[in-house]
């Protein structure tokens, strides 16, 4: 057997940010023992009677039990929530009834030791595919975690929920509803397996303003294509991929039931950077990662086919490679350009890295320095431009480079 590689923290990471509690929302951790070693790898949250609930799904065709289990309980209108559990190193996919089995008894457990109906109790998994859930791992701990609930366990709360990821994410935020000041928090999962259809990863995000479920729903069906199915790591997308988002309603800021009401501007502009915050954190803990990309394509004949074209981009193995290699391969980007099968004009095609032009108008451009493009791909961040002259839709996505690490990392993933 090959020894694992050593999962240092990713050369990209960002520290974890200080988190002040969220009136109505309460975190504990615990070790069920999916993992060999000793580490927290189950999360219980609590939210306040009343709490308002949202999330978005995987559309893997090979959803896990907890995907499904949370999708029934989102099915309506009125949705609420009053408690959350997630455990790591399990994923409990492609496990039939058996899985589907286990969540209802975790979900009953909970339920009962919070004194709520399992109804309102939601779940997520992430881990190893193929494996059913080991509810008895989780059921008999469920007490002593709703003893230990504490509103400031935010930060070891992400780094129970991490599997390959080498850093906890996080983010915080404040913004005013009227004249009330509303928090918001979130932590989120992912490192490998990222390439989002919905949302991507594991992400909760809370806040203590008053938000109807309907209007939460409105508020990630918008956010969600510019934050986190903006972002890939390496073109695999999960079956257990789940953004919640929970509004306890505590600060005193008036109930808001329409998206569109003024009142909600300065929060759907902090949420949607909070969003992207955390979906970002999940690039730059990409498996094996050592190069942070933006990618940006303008002159598309519609913004779909500009996001298509700027996901055939990020996810080109020989793209990626090349940015691991520090190499200016422009040849690799009007490659991936072409191959999206979307409208081009080849003839005022242009390709630019950060301040430099590469190609310009079909041809390489007149003032080409190969040294400069060599200096500027020693950046651990990189920004590509693309534009590919038949519109004026532009999309913008985020990636990683692909190095022998990523291989290392998953070769030895069950290991």
């Amino acid at each position: 057997m090959s020894a694992k590689p050593e999962m240092t923290v990713s050369p990209l990471a960002v520290p974890f940010p200080i988190i002040p509690p969220v009136a109505g929302v309460e975190l504990a951790v615990g070790r069920a023992g999916f993992y060999k070693q000793d580490r927290d790898d189950l999360l219980l949250m609590r939210f306040a009677p009343g709490t308002a609930c949202a999330g978005v799904f995987t559309r893997h065709a090979v959803g896990s039990a907890p995907v499904d289990w949370c999708k029934a309980r989102l099915g309506h209108a009125g949705n609420h929530a009053r408690a959350l559990v997630v455990n790591a190193g399990c994923a409990n996919s492609f496990t039939g009834k058996a899985g589907a089995q286990a969540v209802a008894k975790v979900a009953a457990a909970a339920g009962k030791s919070l004194d709520c109906g399992k109804g309102e109790v939601l779940t997520a998994s992430t881990g190893v595919i193929g494996v059913v859930l080991d509810d008895e791992k989780i059921t008999p701990r469920l007490p002593e975690l709703t003893k230990a609930l504490a509103v400031d366990n935010w930060a070891s709360a992400a780094r129970a929920i991490m599997t390959t990821d080498t850093f906890a994410k996080g983010a915080a935020a404040k913004a005013d509803i009227g004249d009330t000041r509303v928090r918001l928090a979130g932590i989120a999962k992912g490192s490998g397996m990222i390439a989002p259809d919905m949302a991507t990863m594991l992400a909760f995000v809370a806040t203590d303003a008053a938000i109807a479920p309907r209007v939460l729903q409105d508020l990630l069906k918008v956010m969600t294509p510019r934050t986190f199915n903006a972002v890939t790591v390496d073109g695999d997308r999960s079956t257990n991929d789940t953004l919640l988002l929970f509004a306890t309603g505590l600060s005193g800021s008036p109930m808001i039931t329409k998206s569109n009401d003024p009142r909600l501007d300065d929060f759907k502009e902090k949420l949607e950077a909070l969003l992207l915050d955390l979906a970002l954190q999940l690039v730059r803990d990409g498996e094996g990662a050592s190069k942070f990309v933006k990618i940006t394509v303008t002159g598309a004949r519609s913004p779909a086919s500009a996001r298509k074209i700027a996901r055939t981009i990020a996810e080109s193995p020989l793209v990626k490679t090349a940015f691991a290699g520090e190499d200016a391969n422009w040849g690799r980007i009007v490659m991936a350009v072409g191959r999206a099968d979307e409208p081009v004009n080849r003839d005022r095609l242009s390709v630019t890295f950060g301040p430099l032009t590469a190609a310009y108008h079909g041809a390489v451009a007149p003032d080409y320095s190969e040294v400069a493009m060599s200096a500027y791909m020693k950046n651990a961040e990189l920004e590509v431009g693309v534009d590919v002259g038949v519109g004026r839709a532009t999309a913008v996505m985020w990636t990683c480079d692909l190095t022998k690490q990523y291989v290392a990392i998953n070769g030895d993933y069950r290991s």
